[in-house]
């Protein structure tokens, strides 16, 4: 490779890294939710069918740590348009489910009622419900295993497990 290649190609990198912090200094939570695929309505079932399948006891459910938005980045981002569709769906038949069997939607049916729609979904024999079921539990819990609070507070997460203590005095023992 040519000298002024490699000067152009690192000042090149040198100016994006420096760069970097000014243009991600407006992030936060707020700007980058409501980047999803489902609607508002969409979205509030979401977060209550998460919140069923992982609720709160002594730790907070996984609604109440925005696994719901989790979830639906991921089905965004890491599937094809044919499994966000049917996603959408999954979550539509869910709540058109609550209506029909309890007269109200599913984010304001009770604890007990989510929880029977639920399970009929799991044990239901059409496939298209097994698949949105299938990938909506294993988003939830991926998204609740990695959360920040459940890492930090649960799991005891380390960035570098097993620190090097170079200078520790020895002695005999």
């Amino acid at each position: 490779m040519e000298r002024r290649v490699a000067l152009k190609s690192m000042a090149l990198a040198v100016g994006a890294l420096a760069n970097l912090p000014a243009w991600a200094s407006g992030w936060n939570k707020e700007s980058l939710t409501g980047t999803g695929f489902l609607s508002a309505d969409q979205s509030k079932t979401l977060a209550a069918i998460v919140e069923t399948i992982i609720p709160k006891t002594d730790t907070p459910g996984a609604g109440e740590l925005g696994v719901g938005d989790f979830v639906q980045k991921m089905v965004k981002d890491c599937h094809d348009s044919k499994t966000q569709t049917s996603f959408a769906s999954g979550v539509s038949n869910l709540d058109e489910q609550s209506v029909q069997k309890f007269g109200k939607s599913f984010a304001e049916a009770g604890k007990d009622q989510r929880l029977q729609l639920v399970q009929s979904l799991e044990k239901s024999q059409d496939v298209s419900d097994r698949g949105f079921f299938s990938l909506l539990k294993n988003l939830t819990i991926q998204g609740y295993m990695t959360s920040e609070y459940v890492m930090t507070n649960i799991t005891h997460y380390e960035m570098v497990p097993a620190r090097f203590h170079g200078c520790v005095p020895v002695t005999k023992g």
